[in-house]
């Protein structure tokens, strides 16, 4: 048996804290593009630069793959990240569930988010 595939999401710990007790994260986006942004743990720097820039109070969600029921689809990102490279995105809520491992998602000191490892 393959060891499940483990996607990130990167939120707030407020919000981490409101999906614990809901049951799920329901990010703004499954509403505004209908699905929850996910990603590698090697393309996660990546949104986090983009969208999150001086940010210290986030969190990186490790997702098990085998445990969400919605559909995930791997899309093209945005301009600007590189050709060819696609993001997984959940097309339905995070269940709380199927997070297996809350880590503090910092930028070095020069402000900027690396790679993590997988």
């Amino acid at each position: 048996m393959k060891p499940a595939e483990i996607f990130v999401h990167l939120c707030s710990a407020d919000d981490w804290a409101q999906a614990q007790a809901s049951g799920a994260l329901r990010p703004e986006s499954l509403d505004s593009v209908g699905f929850v942004h996910l990603s590698t743990p090697q393309q996660v720097h990546l949104p986090a630069n983009r969208l999150y820039q001086g940010r210290t109070d986030l969190v990186l969600l490790q997702v098990n793959a085998d445990k969400v029921a919605a559909p995930v689809r791997w899309e093209p990102g945005v301009p600007g990240d590189p050709e060819a490279m696609l993001f997984p995105h959940l097309y339905g809520p995070l269940p709380a569930a199927a997070v297996v491992g809350v880590v503090a998602y910092r930028p070095d000191s020069d402000g900027v988010f690396r790679q993590v490892s997988p």
